[in-house]
């Protein structure tokens, strides 16, 4: 962990047990954990619960997280991940085997749907501008053409693709997607 930082520093701090660190992170980010909290519409000690499992996931994770100043993003999708675990222990979602048999538009669709979404946007966010520019053409609805695409960023028409096949190959290898790719596979095997 780079310690060039305040974020970096109180981490440091938090990890070698230095307890006004911990309250520190603890004031500074419990807002963003209880706002998404709200927004899977989970409140008072369910929240609490969830809270408490960033918190503890985050003590687990000090000396591997390697982006200090990514922690509000890192936080936040510790917590989404935790309200949904919670909403699926609690009998609250329909299991994941059955999302097939709920109509769309559901509000258990819904938060699945944007689950998905959150994380590829993350995971997106973590390629180069140039790759995430390439996939946002080729993404558009409707589709850029590869002329547009290769007048734009430089690149030959028949470049496009090969690149396309390694930029989508470096989403798949990010933990968080690697993740969906492999409940995806797990449930319709």
């Amino acid at each position: 962990m780079r310690c060039d930082s305040p974020v970096a520093g109180l981490l440091e701090r938090a990890a070698g047990g230095v307890e006004s660190a911990w309250r520190e992170i603890v004031r500074r980010y419990a807002p963003l954990v209880f706002s998404v909290c709200r927004g899977y519409a989970i409140f008072g000690a369910d929240a609490d619960d969830v809270a408490g499992s960033v918190w503890l996931r985050l003590v687990s994770s000090l000396t591997t997280l390697r982006e200090p100043e990514a922690l509000p993003g890192w936080l936040a999708t510790t917590t989404r991940r935790e309200c949904l675990a919670q909403l699926r222990e609690r009998g609250r979602q329909i299991p994941k085997e059955d999302v097939d048999e709920v109509e769309p538009g559901t509000p258990v669709v819904a938060l699945l749907v944007e689950e998905r979404r959150t994380t590829v946007r993350d995971a997106l966010t973590g390629l180069s501008e140039r790759d995430q520019e390439l996939l946002s053409l080729l993404f558009s609805d409707p589709p850029t053409p590869y002329t547009e695409i290769s007048t734009s960023l430089g690149m030959p028409v028949g470049a496009i693709g090969p690149t396309r096949q390694r930029c989508l190959a470096r989403v798949r290898r990010i933990p968080s997607v690697a993740a969906l790719l492999r409940d995806d596979h797990c449930h319709t095997n």
